[in-house]
């Protein structure tokens, strides 16, 4: 008997899974990441738009909630508002976990702590009640401004001026310690000139005024009397002049490096979602994973 195989023409189809061990995500789950993470397709651009506009507006019911005459006038609007905000930020907060390999690494970020933060006040406020816990719960209503700093992930610039600042930290932290030693001896310096009915009353008391002096605040709730005291206040205002553009100077020029230096990508990892990566890298500096050659 003759038996004939029959060879099958279709090629076998390659289906993206998503492993435990985070090495690939589904096709959907990828394409929710480049939307999400990333501003380089019309679609990331207009998620970017869309959310960007929605914080700047929970942020304006926020604090229009806080004027007790719209408050009163306005109250059910402001609480349905706040809700809608809440469930939309909610289900972004979702799609984030959703669309990144490892989500823990995404929930531990600097972002997803804020994500966190600015949707978690209005479900505690429903588990504080009674009027005796008001005080706290102004407190949490305070906390929805984090919203506010979800804006920086958006923004490719924010992360030249944080890789700036980072690179000029140990510069400006021995200037704050110069600045320190200053208002400290002539703090001190004040205290053994002028008399306590000038308001000199100790050494930490002298030494705030040092430091509003030298910063050129200027309250003007504590002045030296004396004339020897008023050459030490003028010294340190004129001092405080030129020490005002020391860490300006210090960080535009780290700035002015880090622009130099390269660009910046702007897509995200798809394993941990962070940004701020090398134009050239490989890898994401956060978790290691193989970036998408995208750009």
């Amino acid at each position: 008997m003759l038996h004939i195989k029959v060879m099958s023409t279709k090629k076998p189809v390659k289906l993206k899974t998503f492993y435990n061990d985070g090495d690939t995500l589904s096709a959907w789950r990828e394409t929710l990441n480049d939307i999400i993470f990333g501003s380089e397709t019309p679609m990331g651009k207009a998620f970017d738009i869309v959310l960007s506009i929605c914080i700047l507006l929970s942020v304006a019911v926020v604090m229009m909630g806080s004027v007790d005459a719209f408050q009163k006038q306005h109250s059910h609007a402001l609480y349905v508002l706040e809700w809608t905000f809440t469930l939309l930020f909610t289900f972004e907060y979702g799609l984030r976990l959703i669309s990144v390999r490892r989500p823990w690494l995404y929930f531990k970020s600097f972002f997803g702590l804020v994500d966190l933060l600015s949707i978690l006040p209005t479900y505690l406020i429903l588990l504080i009640p009674g009027a005796q816990y008001m005080l706290v719960i102004r407190i949490l209503r305070l906390l929805r401004i984090f919203r506010i700093l979800k804006l920086s992930e958006y923004m490719q610039e924010a992360q030249m001026l944080m890789t700036a600042l980072g690179n000029s930290s140990r510069k400006i932290q021995v200037f704050l310690y110069a600045v320190l030693t200053l208002v400290v001896i002539f703090g001190s310096l004040i205290y053994a000139v002028e008399s306590n009915e000038a308001g000199f009353t100790s050494i930490p008391t002298s030494v705030y005024w040092a430091i509003v002096t030298i910063t050129t605040v200027g309250y003007g709730d504590i002045a030296p009397q004396t004339v020897f005291g008023q050459m030490i206040a003028a010294t340190l205002m004129i001092m405080g002049y030129g020490i005002i553009a020391v860490p300006t100077g210090i960080y535009s020029a780290e700035l002015y490096k880090t622009y130099s230096a390269g660009k910046i990508r702007n897509d995200a990892c798809p394993d941990c979602g962070k940004t701020g990566h090398d134009f050239d890298a490989d890898y994401c500096k956060y978790c290691g994973h193989q970036l998408d050659d995208t750009i």
